[in-house]
């Protein structure tokens, strides 16, 4: 048995130091790293506790946007009046992951940085797992792999993000802020994910010792028209097989698209968006002849195997059905706000 000791850290700059000791991982709500320990996946020597340090706040931005803090517990922020009347696509996603018990203890901050759910990941009996094992191969590639990626997927690793949150993020363009031993620095959510290449152990950009402190979400048009939906084999505490963010901006006619952003989940190591997808909307009427246009965009090169093949033409699926779900949603009237 290994011993952990436990340090609960008073401000930023204290937990900053408590995570310069060797071994050291910061934890929040715990309900991933405390799994990952249990199954002797993660195997931290030393927890520092961040829960008492002020990162628990949503804060409104003098440009109209949110700064969220990192320790945000997931039902709070999607509960939380600016989230659901700016950013409605958020507090959807929130919503759709995990259960009510878990959300009530999970944070925006250790869901950005969800590990993969791939059980030869999770399931230490499983001997090659490059991201646990770095160099002891993929299992996955030729065992069972329903679950997993269709996009970006390395010979190294083929796991996906199990996040829904992440997904609404990317389709938002948010911005994660990290406070590190240097100075705070600020990481575009579609960066801050990593494909897995030969370094799937990698998950984020974060370097040693760094620390989320929060996620600002820039002001947004797309709060009356947009859409999450999350394809899953049961309604309720499962992972998403396919999840798509879908968010629309309409002109005065209620039907030409100004602009549009469109985030997959559940097929890539990162929340996957294609600009050209979301080019070839704007200006346009949209219609299911052009959504199926943007989908096919969205999973050009995707690559299939015999267990998840089936993903390619169920992401497509998804992303016409969520975008005329989000033309056809008035998410300004379910949360008062007023034109």
């Amino acid at each position: 048995m290994q011993a952990i000791h436990y340090d609960r850290a008073t401000d930023v700059a204290h937990a900053l130091r408590l995570a310069q000791q060797p071994g050291a991982m910061y934890i929040g709500g715990g309900t991933n790293l405390l799994d990952l320990m249990k199954g002797d996946v993660e195997r931290p020597r030393r927890l520092v506790d961040i829960t008492h340090i002020g990162l628990d706040q949503v804060i409104e931005l003098p440009d109209g946007g949110l700064r969220i803090g990192a320790l945000v517990r997931n039902s709070d922020c999607a509960d939380h009046a600016l989230v659901r009347q700016r950013y409605p696509l958020l507090s959807q996603a929130l919503l759709a992951g995990a259960s009510p018990q878990l959300r009530n203890m999970a944070t925006v901050g250790g869901n950005l940085l969800q590990r993969t759910r791939c059980p030869y990941f999770t399931d230490t009996a499983f001997e090659h797992c490059n991201k646990r094992m770095p160099g002891s191969g993929c299992g996955a590639r030729e065992g069972y792999h329903r679950m997993h990626a269709i996009l970006g997927a390395s010979e190294a690793c083929i796991a996906v993000n199990p996040s829904d949150m992440n997904v609404a993020l990317a389709a938002l363009e948010a911005v994660v802020r990290v406070a590190g031993p240097g100075a705070e620095r600020a990481i575009a959510l579609a960066d801050f994910h990593r494909l897995p290449g030969a370094t799937p152990q990698i998950d984020t950009l974060l370097r040693p010792g760094e620390m989320i402190v929060a996620v600002d979400l820039p002001a947004s048009p797309f709060a009356r028209h947009s859409h999450y939906l999350k394809v899953r084999d049961r309604a309720s505490y499962a992972f998403a097989l396919v999840s798509v963010a879908a968010a629309l901006e309409l002109e005065g006619d209620g039907v030409t698209v100004r602009q549009a952003r469109i985030a997959l989940g559940g097929v890539a190591h990162k929340p996957w968006r294609v600009a050209a997808a979301e080019a070839a909307l704007a200006g346009q009427p949209l219609s299911d002849a052009r959504s199926r246009q943007a989908a096919a965009l969205l999973v050009a090169g995707a690559q299939g195997r015999p267990d998840n093949a089936y993903k390619i033409e169920m992401a497509q699926r998804a992303v016409v059905r969520a975008l005329r779900n989000a033309a056809n949603a008035d998410n300004a009237a379910s949360t008062g706000e007023r034109a």
